[in-house]
């Protein structure tokens, strides 16, 4: 039985090594800022939702290509603080609640 199933394995398995361990480590180093770009990301998507838009509407109101909407809502892109307000005065929405000490 075990021969069967290594055998199926070993048929499907791709050419191509796994990134999987350089994905992880990429993630760990940047887990920071990344949790800041899903932050970002899921406000989109519910400014989107709420609104009724699509990528290439928001694309048309934020002035840029669905193509950089789609790095946005991917939760990984790694925007300054200029981009990030940007996008808020555009949307006239807050991305990110202030916090005071």
């Amino acid at each position: 039985m075990a021969s069967k199933a290594i055998k199926f394995l070993e048929s499907h398995k791709s050419d191509t090594p796994s990134g999987f361990a350089e994905e992880t480590k990429w993630r760990k180093e940047n887990a920071g800022w990344l949790r800041w770009s899903r932050q970002l990301a899921t406000t989109l998507i519910g400014y989107m939702q709420d609104n009724g838009m699509k990528r290439a509407d928001l694309a048309a109101k934020l002035g840029v290509s669905p193509q950089y909407v789609s790095k946005l809502l991917s939760g990984t892109e790694n925007l300054s603080f200029k981009s990030i307000a940007n996008i808020e005065e555009r949307l006239g929405i807050t991305c990110f609640a202030m916090v005071t000490v």
